[in-house]
């Protein structure tokens, strides 16, 4: 009978590194959106268009009520309770995103940014220790580089993840072709743009490189594509802490803590 094998699957600056993004995304969303509600709309070009917004978190008042209402390209949503307006000692106040999911929780924008800058550059450099050392282990061309086999047969792994089947014995050694596609895509292409465009807004780097905000479009265009890579990448966490609870959480967060990754045995097929 087939036993399950332990693997060694996480090097130590992997699992450090995945943790320490894991503290530093936590507290980029939740003070980015605290700036986002100082001004909770967002445009394309290099100027605000407040009759045209890409898209706008407001509170209307109706009669006793405050509603919240987003607006995303000019169609209107009802929002009350979720956004536009937020529940603060017992009353809505009209507010973007909830207090509950900024830092801190009351208006402030000051403090927003400090908190934000300071784990921003956090995360840069915490990147480049997890790039640098991938580079030079071979982490990336081992790992997370498709081969081509895996890529002909896209089609049945995005089944298989639809069905919830999960590979076992020798397929489950390695990162199937969507992770592999998804974990190059957020790390070589999302976070880039992410800090390309959030660098783009700051007044002192434009200074420096002029060319930068206009690379995006203008310095709002900007703001709406970082604003759009950082709920990819909430999409992207929040798929992959499915995949893990779904795939067994034990097991992965023992390979995320220790290093270690059981490995079970393929299903046998039973007996004509």
């Amino acid at each position: 009978m087939a036993r399950r094998e332990l693997i060694f699957r996480h090097a130590l600056v992997v699992r450090v590194t995945h943790w320490i993004n894991l503290l530093c995304m936590t507290v980029l969303l939740a003070s980015g959106l605290q700036i986002f509600n100082a001004h909770p709309a967002l445009y394309w070009g290099s100027g605000s268009d407040f009759g045209q917004p890409v898209l706008a978190l407001d509170a209307v008042q109706q009669g006793d009520d405050l509603k919240g209402v987003t607006r995303i390209l000019g169609a209107s949503f009802d929002t009350t309770g979720w956004l536009g307006t937020s529940e603060e000692d017992g009353e809505a106040t009209a507010r973007g995103f909830p207090a509950w999911i900024t830092v801190p929780s009351y208006q402030d924008l000051a403090t927003g940014r400090r908190w934000h800058f300071f784990f921003a550059w956090l995360f840069v450099v915490n990147g480049a220790v997890y790039v640098l050392s991938g580079l030079l282990r071979g982490h990336f061309r081992r790992d997370l580089v498709p081969s081509g086999g895996q890529l002909r047969h896209i089609g049945a792994t995005i089944r298989d993840h639809l069905m919830l089947r999960f590979p076992k014995g020798e397929e489950a050694r390695h990162y199937n072709v969507l992770q592999k596609l998804t974990y190059l895509g957020v790390i070589f292409l999302v976070v880039p743009i992410l800090i390309l465009a959030g660098l783009a807004m700051s007044p002192g780097i434009d200074s420096l490189f002029p060319w930068l905000p206009e690379a995006f479009g203008g310095r709002q265009s900007a703001r709406t594509i970082h604003f759009i890579c950082a709920w990819t990448i909430v999409l992207f966490v929040v798929v992959h802490v499915v995949m893990v609870l779904l795939s067994g959480v034990f097991n992965n967060l023992r390979s995320m803590i220790t290093g270690r990754y059981a490995i079970e045995p393929p299903a046998r097929s039973a007996e004509p």
